[in-house]
């Protein structure tokens, strides 16, 4: 299935670079092309796009609110964030206003890919530029936790401590892929079993790693573990 792409970028060089890098490949094709939030949003409306790739600081209307606009009247349209700005503010804002990712300009071609097949598979997408520092807002409990994953207090019978879901920032799909990652398997073998696409499961392993804070799938396993979440 080919996703059909809108790119509102007003520096004309990122643009360029942006559309060459999209076109090779296979199952992408841009649409369209917007300098400012004012055309954004009305080629949103003309073309009704699958995906937007949208930067903040456009003229006459910046992203964040040609995303809100768009949002409210084609809420089905996915929105990648794409700028130079890493502000909490910033970053924030663009959620706010229903970014479905959110991405720095200087994000590899190979992690643009993995954002653009999270959101067309509904899945939120953080650059991890700015992942830890947005989720620890939301999320004390597990970075504190994380603490170099650190040993756990144990209960006073020695047994690990009780699960608490609500302490866990993940959604029921990515709490079954985390307990297979405690099993071992693979991002493959988490599809079979699972039986989504491999782009699916790589794309929750990913959701995962920024919830938890965690560079790798060994920590998750041992996070998870830790915490009593498995």
């Amino acid at each position: 299935m080919t996703t059909r792409i809108l790119l509102v970028e007003d520096h004309q060089m990122t643009l360029m670079g942006l559309k060459m890098l999209l076109e090779r490949e296979e199952d992408i094709t841009v649409v369209g092309e917007a300098d400012n939030g004012l055309t954004a949003v009305s080629l949103a409306e003309s073309l009704n796009p699958d995906m937007i790739l949208m930067d903040i600081g456009l003229p006459q209307m910046d992203g964040i609110e040609a995303t809100q606009r768009i949002k409210k009247q084609h809420p089905a349209i996915r929105i990648i964030m794409l700028t130079s700005k890493d502000s909490e503010q910033d970053v924030f804002a663009a959620l706010a206003a229903g970014a479905d990712a959110y991405c720095m300009k200087g994000i590899s071609p190979k992690n643009l890919s993995t954002a653009i097949e999270a959101v067309n598979e509904g899945i939120a997408w953080l650059d991890p530029a700015v992942a830890r520092t947005v989720l620890s807002r939301f999320q004390q409990p597990v970075s504190a936790s994380r603490s170099a994953l650190g040993a756990h207090p144990e209960n006073a019978s020695g047994d690990k401590p009780a699960a608490r879901r609500e302490d866990c920032p993940l959604t029921d799909r990515e709490m079954e892929v985390l307990k297979l990652i405690v099993d071992g398997l693979s991002n493959p073998e988490i599809a079979e079993e699972l039986v989504i696409t491999k782009a699916t499961a790589k794309a929750h392993v990913h959701s995962i790693l920024q919830k938890l804070c965690v560079d790798d799938r060994t920590q998750a396993a041992v996070l998870a573990m830790r915490q009593g979440f498995v």
